[in-house]
């Protein structure tokens, strides 16, 4: 398996080409769709809208929770198309990875004229 630099290397460059191809403004699925195509192209093993249960009190509760895009089985993408990314949606993300029991997770905002300023890298130190 690649490491996680390696593989949010590629997330990104990824992001930023279907970016540069398609421009800002359009849904937020559009843009998974081709991200995700753009990984697998790639060589690299995606899964979309990946369940997410909770376990709670040692019992897993199938809450119907939905990751964007999990790539590698290592590192998170949760893609928005706001105005601005807010204190909640860092929050929710590392909650995901705190959930999935992983570490890395990537937030990108294809509402901004460039991808690189839509681009947060966050880490769950467990």
């Amino acid at each position: 398996m690649k490491d996680w630099n390696d593989i949010s290397g590629a997330i990104v460059d990824a992001a930023i080409q279907v970016h540069s191809a398609l421009g800002p403004g359009l849904l937020e699925s559009t843009y998974t769709t081709c991200l995700a195509y753009e990984l697998q192209q790639r060589g690299l093993a995606v899964q979309t809208q990946a369940p997410l249960p909770v376990v709670y009190k040692h019992i897993t509760m199938p809450v119907g929770y939905r990751v964007d895009l999990i790539v590698e089985d290592a590192v998170i993408v949760e893609l928005k198309t706001v105005a601005s990314l807010l204190p909640i949606h860092r929050a929710r993300l590392l909650t995901y990875l705190r959930l999935s029991g992983r570490r890395l997770g990537l937030l990108l905002n294809s509402h901004v004229p460039r991808m690189r300023d839509g681009i947060k890298r966050l880490v769950n130190r467990l």
